[in-house]
């Protein structure tokens, strides 16, 4: 597998960061169409999915299935079934259907393990989903927070809050967050076998996620694999959907938003660490209370947290 791995949007990126004629191209090979044994049996033993996907509107979400280990199967090196997981008020609840792309990736905390594997789905069979494997890749550590967790029972009756715009009780947690997901998307015929959805994780200080005044966040983003599938998708189709996870009280903010990514300027300077920054301008919010049946520990922060700076460093140096 070579380059062709990769699509338009991700070599243009790669191309503005210096790498695609060096790094891309070898890494083409890590991007396998099958999983290997050891993420088969990973998968297999999760307790939490992260999943990407779009809804019939094309506004990709990301979110995460729980279970007990073992509600994720891996039956051949090209299947991956999923039984449930999908929690009560899910943004994605009724939107998982055959031939719906989705990006997955299973994350330990616990290990700073993360696997990525992204795909189709063949078949939805009640809470059955059979998802046929197009790309499986493993991830370094980097930025991931170590945390342990325990079995919570999650809230009943569910309580599920939607709305256009952040509360706020959900500007606190963003802006106390150390971690969070996204999902982004190249659904064009033209992105060949690197057509599909994608799902990402994003680590880095607590409040490493800044919201301006009207709600828009901003985000450093921090030097990763090169393979830049986040940022490749974005530049071709810039939705995009994010996942905090309240780690305490087990609430998930489900966020719908538009992306834009800044290159430089001033504040990208600034920020030390950062490579470039994302910008997101809030479309809905969907807040599940309590949805999540497992809480947390307090985080042993990434090693890789030292070398990278603060908003109120960046933006007293940005004046």
């Amino acid at each position: 597998m070579d380059s062709s791995r990769f699509h338009a949007g991700e070599l243009r990126v790669q191309q503005r960061a210096g790498v695609r004629d060096d790094f891309a191209q070898r890494a083409g090979a890590v991007i396998r169409d099958q999983m290997p044994d050891q993420h088969r049996q990973f998968f297999s033993e999760l307790p939490l999915f992260f999943l990407g996907a779009l809804d019939a509107a094309g506004q990709p979400w990301a979110t995460v299935l729980a279970g007990e280990p073992g509600f994720i199967a891996a039956p051949d090196t090209r299947s991956l079934r999923i039984a449930g997981g999908l929690l009560p008020g899910d943004p994605l609840q009724g939107q998982l259907l055959p031939g719906r792309h989705v990006g997955g990736l299973g994350l330990v905390p616990a290990t700073r393990r993360r696997n990525r594997v992204n795909g189709v789905i063949e078949a939805a069979d009640g809470k059955v989903l059979d998802i046929r494997v197009l790309q499986s890749f493993g991830n370094c550590p980097q930025y991931i927070q170590q945390r342990s967790h325990r079995p919570e029972a999650p809230r009943t009756p569910p309580l599920v809050l939607r709305s256009p715009g952040l509360s706020a009780q959900d500007r606190a947690l963003i802006e106390h967050a150390d971690t969070f997901f996204i999902a982004s998307a190249n659904l064009d015929a033209g992105a060949g076998a690197a057509r599909g959805v994608d799902m990402s994780h994003r680590g880095g200080r607590p409040g490493f996620v800044h919201v301006d005044a009207d709600g828009t966040l901003l985000a450093p983003d921090f030097m990763g694999n090169f393979f830049f599938n986040t940022l490749g998708n974005l530049v071709e189709y810039p939705r995009a959907g994010l996942l905090f996870v309240d780690f305490e009280s087990g609430d998930l903010l489900h966020l719908a938003v538009e992306a834009e990514i800044v290159w430089d300027g001033p504040l990208v300077a600034a920020f030390e660490g950062a490579e470039r920054l994302l910008r997101f301008r809030v479309r809905e919010v969907v807040r599940n209370v309590g949805a999540l049946p497992f809480r947390w520990g307090e985080a042993q922060p990434a090693v890789q947290l030292a070398r990278t700076g603060t908003w109120n460093e960046a933006l007293a140096q940005a004046k």
